[in-house]
């Protein structure tokens, strides 16, 4: 078969549906498929399959837009910037896509909403398309106009109301729409309308053979004599609840001082984390890693992984972290429930909670034997749960059904 891999996100990128792509795509191609993958360019310039090197600068694109959505033409677009800003992305993607050309490929299988939304819409009707909705795009953005008021976005304005529109309108694109969690098949169905019968859920894969190979290159990093080693690798960005991580270390520090706290990852929210670092008298106690390769061998290093998130679906980096034998300690925010079994795989505690945190930390950083146990639990889970050959088996089922669908 020939397959495009295709998500409105930027292409390439640190964060999972990239790394998601990269995996479906090798795995594929070499089972004999021929797989392309097209996004949006780092600097949202252009869109292209940049496996092929094909790409269309959205400059070029930009006068028909304009003559086509004018004020005149298009009044209720020109009312809001952010509606606007959006709808008008989304019409270059539909127009590159037509550019690429849709009609080679045997399936189409889109990483987002916006996507599944704007290739629906070009894509010859004899081409199948699999919407794989990978997280609430609306949440985190509600989440971010609640937090950035001078936006000027309030619930039940337009720019409001657009993304729980684009969000049923982008799941229910497609043939068929997959999900890895029941939480967000119930988000799909309670919260946007989503028929239920039209989604599938089946779990992500992780192909841990590169993964062993990354460990077992090493690190510059050493774990600290005396110290145990908390690990939490994400952007920083609100949704990922850095913050009340590092409120719960503030207590944690009252309770104990035999660790240390590994940050990796970059964002726009590392000035306003330092700050609550400094704030609470950690500098020495948390380091803020930037952007690093070695995650694997840092887990490997490491004794408690945390991912205390307001919102996430399937994050690889709890699989990661389970296929390193660590212990998690996770909020019960989207998916994690459905990853991390409570006292067995890991502790959950409620969403921005930071002492239920501190306390959970604080109980395996005081009992040894509980921590490793509950690492070879989390061990023995990822073995059994997180099958790259399992999910290939069921995605290759999935477009088969779509193609029949037709």
């Amino acid at each position: 078969m020939k397959i495009l891999l295709a998500t409105y996100w930027l292409i390439p990128h640190v964060g999972g549906v990239w790394k998601y792509m990269l995996q479906i795509q090798q795995r594929l191609e070499a089972m004999g498929h021929q797989v392309d993958l097209l996004g949006n360019s780092p600097d949202y310039s252009k869109f292209h399959i940049i496996n092929r090197g094909q790409e269309l600068h959205k400059a070029a694109l930009r006068p028909l837009l304009s003559a086509k959505l004018s004020a005149a033409h298009t009044p209720l677009l020109h009312r809001d910037p952010i509606i606007n800003f959006y709808e008008e992305d989304r019409y270059n993607m539909e127009l590159s896509a037509a550019y690429f050309g849709l009609g080679q490929y045997d399936v189409i299988h889109t990483q987002d909403i916006f996507a599944a939304r704007a290739l629906n819409r070009v894509k010859p009707a004899h081409v199948p398309l699999v919407v794989q909705v990978h997280g609430s795009v609306s949440g985190e953005l509600h989440n971010h106009f609640r937090l950035n008021p001078q936006l000027g976005v309030q619930e039940h304005s337009p720019a409001w109301k657009y993304f729980n529109s684009i969000e049923y309108y982008g799941a229910s694109s497609g043939q068929l729409t997959i999900t890895s969690t029941e939480w967000q098949k119930h988000e799909l169905v309670h919260d946007f309308g989503v028929q239920e019968q039209r989604i599938e859920v089946f779990q992500y894969g992780l192909n841990t053979i590169p993964f062993w190979q990354s460990a077992q290159l090493g690190t510059d990093m050493q774990k600290p004599p005396g110290k145990k080693v908390i690990i939490f690798p994400a952007r920083l960005a609100f949704v990922k609840g850095i913050d009340v991580l590092i409120s719960a270390l503030g207590m944690l520090k009252y309770m104990r001082n035999d660790w240390v706290c590994w940050i990796v990852g970059e964002g726009e929210k590392r000035e306003e984390l330092q700050q609550q670092t400094a704030g609470l008298s950690l500098q020495d106690d948390v380091i803020f890693m930037g952007e690093r390769r070695d995650i694997p061998a840092l887990l490997m290093q490491s004794d408690i992984f945390v991912h205390s998130c307001i919102q996430d679906n399937q994050p690889f980096s709890v699989m990661e972290a389970q296929i390193a034998g660590l212990p998690a300690c996770v909020s019960n925010a989207g998916g994690l429930p459905e990853m991390v079994e409570h006292d067995v795989t890991g502790l959950i505690s409620p969403v921005k909670d930071p002492l239920t945190l501190a306390q959970h930390l604080n109980l395996l950083l005081e009992n040894d034997k509980y921590r490793r146990k509950m690492g070879k639990n989390a061990a023995q889970w990822a073995k059994k749960h997180w099958s790259m050959d399992q999910m290939i088996a069921r995605l290759l089922n999935a477009y088969e059904r779509a193609a029949s669908s037709l």
